[in-house]
Order: C-alpha cells, then structure tokens, then sequence
C-alpha cells in the first residue's frame, strides 16, 4: 500500500491537510466504510466533571504520543486481521472514541503541530507509519485532516463481523460523547461495541479470557494520577494470570517521576513471556521537572513482525519529531520474542552472553543498552551517548 503526496497546510491551527486516500486502502472485511466519520463537537463549556475528572485527550490528540501509540496499535490489528479467528479488543481508558482537531480543545495548546502535523510534511514514511497515516486517512475522506480517531476509533475501523469491541470510560463528559458518537454509526458496528461506565482498572477482570481467546487489551490511563503506576502494573499482572496468551498494550509516559522509572523496569523483568519495549523521546527533560518529553509503549505477547518494524520507524520518528538535539529512541524485547530467522534480517550480532540479543539502532555507533535476558537496540539522534 501506499500513501497519496500529503500537502501540509502553512496554518497548523486550520487543520487543512490536503490528501487523497487510496481506494484499496482497506480490504473490504475490515469494515472501514461501516464507520462513519463524525464528531459530537464539545467546547469547555459543556464540562461537567469534578477535578478529579480533569484529563482531557482532546488536548493533545494527534501529539507525539499518539503517533507512537497509535502506529503500534494499527500494525496489531493488522496482524490479528491475517486469521479469520475472531477476537476482542479492549481499551481502559477508551477517550471520546475520535476528536476533532480544528475545535479548541485540540487548538489550545496545537500538540498536534509537533506530532501529525510533521508526518504529514515528509514525503517518505516507514512502513509502520506509512500504515497509521492511511488509517488516520480513512476518517478524512474530504481530503482535510481534521478528525483524528483514538483506539476505539481505529478498532472499529479494522473490526469485523465476529469480532467485539469493549470499552471502558469513567470521566462523565467523556462516556456521553464516546456513547454519542457511537450512537451515530450504523446497527451492525453498535452490535459488536458495548461500552462500561466504570474504571477500566477494575472491569477488566470480568472480561478475561474472552469467549474467543484471542483479544487486544489496550491500558492506557493519563498517569495524572501518580496511583495509576501502581494500578496499571497490578492490572496487568492480574491480566496476565487470567488470560496469559492475550496481546496487552501498555503506553506510559517519559516523565521525570519516580513512578514511571519503577514500572518500565518492572516491566522488563517480566518473565515467562514474550514483551517488546519501545519509547520514543523528542526532546530533553523539562529543567523544571515537569512535562511529557516522551513515552514508551510495552507491548505483551507482540506480534513477531512488530520488532522489526519498528526499528526502521524509530528512528524516523526520532529524527522527524525531535525538538531538540536529545531527541532518541530505545527498542528493546525479551530473548524469548526474537522473530524467525527466515523472516527478519537483522544485524550480525556482536556479541552473545547469558541468552542476552543486543544490537546497535544508530548511525553514530552508539552503544546499546544491555538489560540482562532482553534484546536491546538503542537508537540517539544526534549525540553518540544517551541520556
């Protein structure tokens, strides 16, 4: 497949992405034209949550953060897509289902500008994000990005006939456009999602294993709340004892926070499985000790293509959305989930120590980061050294 030269706009705040959306972009059994594209516009106004409720993703959908995410959660719908066996896909923290860039939720701070807006200006993309953008395509068949779809959204674009779509949310004005939007596609895709006002932390459990044993859970909570570290990992490990052979998506923020330093490494010392670890920074730590300058994305029970993929993409994305010089990547996965070699081509490994994979991801020889029982590759844009 292929993406349509994309013309960027010279006003990022108008959302005027010009571009055509191929005509077999989408098999028909994906079920793409099934979902309407529409929008139950909010504006701060119609807020009605306590402070508790304050995280809102219409502020920074189509981030960088996104792109990482997202990217990754198409290439694993993909994937399921290649057996006709049906499955589920389950999201936490499902969001609004698809937002809508031009309104001013998503216009107060333009996070869009550092993250969509600067795949949209290449002219060539990896393959793994060439697959997301044709994605984000298929919800702006006007030819102007203005709708960005969120995992639900996306879900709904790959799902087919027997497969389910579950979703949980617990912000009050989120669930009533999420339930809105919804209310606005057609009988055949409302049949197969059911939506849980409730916290996805808890809920899932009823839900695993799923009838067809095979699901996608997506956890993806704001870590505004620094209990959601502690809530995200018990989740997980509660998952994994109920339905071990489920794929899991975990994204995470890079901040500077004790909290998310202790669940990647908790992550990584994950055993009888197989993981995959990508993180994607795109610019220094803040001085004051605040902000988002990344996030990472561990992946349980990955699809074995999804590896290889993605480091050709991160570099890319490194280098086409750094806002700085520290701007890097770091792609790493347990020995266990090294792909066949019949299929992959990887680089001649230097060096083998206690069942350990290491390999370089930069042009600048800069040296791996070795986690013991792991397959590392550490990717830095410019500097030969990480941070």
């Amino acid at each position: 497949m292929r993406t349509d030269k994309i013309k960027h706009s010279s006003n990022p705040q108008s959302r005027r992405f010009a571009f055509a959306l191929p005509d077999d972009v989408y098999p028909k059994n994906y079920g793409a034209t099934s979902v309407q594209r529409v929008y139950h516009r909010v504006t701060p106004a119609h807020f009605k949550g306590p402070p508790l409720f304050s995280y809102r993703h219409a502020f920074h959908a189509a981030n960088h953060a996104d792109v990482l995410k997202h990217s990754i959660l198409v290439h694993i719908l993909d994937y399921f897509n290649q057996k006709e066996n049906p499955y589920w896909v389950i999201d936490t923290h499902a969001g609004a289902g698809i937002y809508d860039l031009s309104d001013e939720w998503a216009t107060k701070n333009a996070e869009f500008a550092d993250g969509l807006d600067r795949l949209l200006d290449a002219d060539k993309h990896p393959a793994l994000i060439e697959r997301y953008l044709q994605s984000v395509q298929a919800f702006n068949p006007d030819g102007i990005a203005n709708f960005y779809p969120g995992s639900p959204w996306l879900a709904l674009q790959a799902l087919r006939e027997k497969d389910r779509l579950r979703l949980f949310e617990l912000h009050p004005t989120e669930i009533d456009i999420l339930k809105e939007n919804l209310s606005l596609q057609d009988r055949a895709t409302q049949k197969k999602t059911m939506v849980y006002e409730q916290d996805g932390f808890t809920g899932l459990k009823a839900l695993l294993p799923p009838p067809t044993r095979r699901a996608i859970t997506i956890i993806d909570p704001s870590y505004e709340d620094k209990a959601d570290y502690r809530k995200t990992l018990q989740c997980v490990q509660d998952a994994m004892t109920r339905f071990p052979t489920g794929c899991y998506a975990i994204w995470y923020p890079l901040v500077q926070r004790r909290e998310a330093t202790e669940l990647q490494r908790t992550f990584e010392k994950m055993k009888d499985c197989n993981w995959l670890n990508a993180t994607l920074s795109v610019r220094k730590p803040p001085s004051d000790g605040f902000g988002l300058f990344g996030s990472g994305m561990f992946v349980i029970n990955p699809p074995w293509t999804l590896h290889g993929d993605l480091a050709k993409a991160l570099p890319w994305l490194a280098k086409q959305l750094a806002l700085d010089e520290r701007a890097n990547f770091t792609l790493k996965q347990s020995a266990s989930g090294t792909q066949p070699a019949s299929n992959t081509k990887q680089a001649p490994e230097k060096k083998r120590d206690s069942g350990s994979k290491h390999a370089s991801g930069t042009k600048h020889n800069s040296a791996a980061k070795h986690t013991s029982g792991a397959r590392s590759v550490t990717g830095v844009k410019q500097a030969s050294k990480t941070r």
